[in-house]
């Protein structure tokens, strides 16, 4: 499995436009975001879809997620905002 590519990235524009409003996490890259000076979410593509790389806790591993669909974006955002808020 691969890091997103642009285009995939360009598939999640939407998600990231989210991301990008939320406190807490800073994109660095683009498709790459910070959570102070730790990585905290990421894309990864393959034939199987999108999917996303996130620590749901400081120091934890990443825990993957798919994000292909709309509905799967919208998951991925719960879970982020609701770590977020316990920060």
């Amino acid at each position: 499995m691969r890091h997103a590519g642009e285009t995939a990235l360009d598939r999640l524009e939407p998600m990231l436009d989210r991301l990008r409003e939320l406190d807490g996490i800073t994109e660095r890259k683009r498709g790459i975001f910070y959570r102070k000076s730790q990585a905290f979410l990421h894309f990864h593509e393959d034939d199987a879809g999108l999917f996303c790389d996130v620590r749901l806790a400081r120091n934890a591993d990443f825990e993957r997620f798919p994000v292909t669909t709309f509905r799967q974006q919208q998951d991925v955002l719960k879970r982020v905002m609701e770590t977020l808020r316990h920060a």
